[in-house]
């Protein structure tokens, strides 16, 4: 079953965080193209005041966990993001195709 991630960041300049790490990954999420890491169901992102909200869907802990490690924890340290001030997942009970 699909697991789904809530991760959320408080930045005074969210969405300029947001667009570079984007930019360092090689993904565009207005389009949906670009370099998406293996497992990756959804993903959407949000604006609350000073905060990045991110949740997506993903085929398993460990996927979403080795594209942390390999490319995502990389691009936002590049980005000089804080550390999330919210990491939740939570289990899909199911999933509309």
């Amino acid at each position: 079953m699909a697991e789904l991630l809530v991760l959320e960041f408080a930045s005074p300049d969210a969405k300029n965080l947001y667009t570079k790490v984007n930019g360092t990954l090689g993904v565009d999420a207005a389009t949906g193209k670009g370099d998406w890491p293996p497992g990756i169901q959804s993903h959407v992102a949000a604006l609350d005041g000073s905060s990045l909200i991110v949740v997506e869907v993903w085929d398993s802990k460990a996927a979403q966990e080795k594209f942390m490690a390999d490319r995502l924890g990389p691009a936002l340290g590049q980005a000089g993001a804080p550390e999330p001030a919210r990491v939740q997942w939570f289990s899909l009970l199911g999933e509309k195709k």
